[in-house]
């Protein structure tokens, strides 16, 4: 039987790829490798890289986009990520916003996943974590 989450959430990184399309703006989700849901690129901090630069390297690895990585959070989300024995482990993920201005058909995890361009508003409810909606709503790169 699964453990409960650990009251304290981990700590990740997360990129909100986004651009701007004929019909305003667009943001990049992902879809899960495990449940397909619809997600933002996000991960573990890794050594050596900042924050914001592991945000931007998720961004790569997990959708095939690259660009300008914000150096500040437009804030955070909580979501329970099932561990490969079946735990739940609360984490509190960072948002570094990124504008796109290059993206490639093959990166490493195109084989695991799917990637769609969407309105905000789509976007934003296509996401299950309530928080992360709200967030890619109030989301203004002006």
């Amino acid at each position: 039987m699964p453990q409960p989450p650990s009251p304290r959430p981990a700590h990740q990184i997360g990129a909100l790829p986004w651009r701007r399309g004929a019909d305003g703006l667009e943001m990049l989700l992902v879809t899960s490798r495990e449940t397909r849901r619809w997600v933002i690129p996000k991960g573990w901090p890794m050594t050596g890289l900042s924050d914001p630069e592991a945000a931007a390297t998720e961004a790569w690895e997990e959708a095939g986009v690259k660009g300008l990585i914000a150096t500040a959070p437009i804030g955070g989300f909580t979501y329970d990520k099932r561990l490969k024995d079946g735990a739940l482990r609360a984490c509190r993920v960072k948002v570094y916003p990124l504008e796109v201005t290059a993206h490639r058909d093959d990166w490493p995890e195109a084989s695991e996943r799917d990637r769609r361009w969407m309105p905000r508003a789509e976007a934003a409810e296509a996401v299950q974590e309530p928080e992360l909606s709200r967030l890619l709503l109030a989301f203004d790169p002006a």
